[in-house]
């Protein structure tokens, strides 16, 4: 995962520039603040409408648009896995040649992109579509398993007989219809020109998509789960930039939107420009889910105010103003996140503790809003009296009067015909007296 902020100018020979041994000529400081300038704005809009998207997504029960809830444990592990993935491809670059890596990788981005553009211009695109679009609906369905041993296929118990079998894993359960399917032709030439030029824009178009659909589909479940992530991550980021250069060379190779670019000699060389400054898509997401579970917390406040988005969202314009600041005066890529996570983090809970909410935050579930038709126990019974009471009704109920099975014929009788109760009595004599009589003929 790409998450530094780099700062090719100066007349450094970086990706995408010349590699000849000639030098480019300095960026102008107006072509550098407009280049830092649209790379803060691109970080920015993702995490606002990706927020405002997770809080619908929350709420809704379409299984295709299901968040992903990251967990304490996944959080823990996080950086661990990013960690061997960085390595993982900084020794594929080392040993295998860049170009092959570099073409399994765009074909491999080429989908998701497509896809994940897709997801994120529909609900633009569905605001032009007439009112009589002929819609029609769809799913893509693909489960484990074939024959008989597929669900509903033969051998499946017959509907009402009160038989059920284990389902079929779902690999693919996909919901889409006809609109989806055209902005799925209309992403699909944005990938086609991204796989043929590698444009810049082609490939921030796929990157604003990924960013957007990580802060709408990562959910975290509590903010204690959000302080774990992102302390993981920012002992991460600081080892991996400052200890090593791993992570600027892997940003420098992969060529693949998992990154933020926009050109600082744009005023000299227009759309062709490629003297470009970088931001890493991991210091969009991360912050940005952490944001967005701000926001959910917001709303379940109920007080109609969004003071800890409002607050964190300001609180990652500073801290990745801060990381440009910076980086322009160091002239050294910095680990964003070195900035961004005191920022984020530490704002929010200032404001907590100055509004006395620190325990509602930290004891914030987001979880338990992914599935509102889910019951939940939400008080106890109340219960009253000594434990010496509860015991004894208790043993009560155990030893209570239970209905045996009828012996006899007339047990069965009188249970079926009830009577009055004398003539029960008069009946048990007789039934009685007649026993005794055939039992005194044996004895004779």
């Amino acid at each position: 995962m790409d998450s530094a902020v780099s700062d090719p100018h100066n007349g450094s020979a970086e990706a995408g520039g010349p590699t000849n041994g000639t030098t480019r000529p300095p960026s102008t400081p107006e072509g550098i603040a407009l280049a830092y300038g649209s790379l803060l704005l691109m970080a920015l809009l993702p995490i606002f409408f990706g927020a405002l998207r997770s809080v619908r997504c929350a709420r809704g029960k379409n299984a295709s648009d299901m968040p992903e809830t990251i967990t304490s444990r996944d959080a823990a592990r996080f950086p661990i896995i990013a960690s061997c993935t960085l390595l993982g491809l900084y020794l594929f670059f080392k040993i295998f040649s860049q170009e092959y890596i570099n073409l399994l990788l765009s074909m491999y981005f080429f989908v998701l992109g497509i896809l994940a553009l897709s997801h994120t211009i529909s609900p633009f695109m569905n605001k032009f579509f007439p009112a009589n679009f002929p819609n029609r609906q769809y799913q893509l369905l693909f489960t484990q398993g074939s024959g008989e041993n597929k669900e509903g296929g033969r051998g499946s118990p017959a509907p009402g007989s009160g038989l059920t079998r284990p389902l079929c894993p779902e690999i693919i359960n996909y919901e889409f219809d006809t609109k989806d399917l055209v902005c799925l032709g209309v992403s699909s030439i944005v990938g086609v020109w991204y796989l043929l030029r590698k444009h810049w824009i082609a490939n921030n178009l796929f990157g604003l998509a990924f960013s957007l659909n990580g802060v709408e589909l990562l959910h975290l479940n509590n903010v204690s789960t959000g302080c774990i992530l992102l302390g993981g991550l920012f002992i991460y980021d600081i080892f991996w930039v400052f200890g090593t250069n791993v992570m600027v060379t892997v940003a420098k190779s992969f060529e693949a939107p998992i990154k933020l670019v926009f050109p600082q000699d744009l005023l000299e060389k227009g759309l062709e420009a490629d003297n470009f400054a970088m931001l890493g898509l991991g210091d969009i997401v991360i912050p940005g889910i952490f944001i967005a579970l701000l926001l959910r917390f917001d709303i379940s406040l109920k007080k109609n105010t969004h003071t800890y988005f409002y607050t964190s969202f300001a609180a990652y314009i500073f801290g990745l103003g801060l990381t440009i600041f910076i980086m322009h005066i160091f002239k050294h890529a910095q680990p964003a996140l070195l900035y961004l996570v005191p920022a984020c983090i530490g704002f929010p809970v200032l404001v907590a503790l100055a509004k006395g909410e620190v325990t509602e935050m930290f004891s914030y579930e987001s979880s338990a809003e992914i599935l509102p038709h889910t019951p939940r126990l939400t008080h106890f019974p109340t219960v009253s009296g000594s434990p010496a009471s509860l015991a004894d009704s208790m043993q009560q109920k155990l030893a209570g009067p239970r209905r045996r099975r009828p012996q006899n014929p007339s047990a069965i009788y009188e249970e079926s015909n009830p009577k009055d109760p004398a003539a029960v009595t008069e009946t048990r004599e007789g039934t009685e007296a007649t026993t005794s009589k055939g039992l005194e003929k044996k004895e004779k």
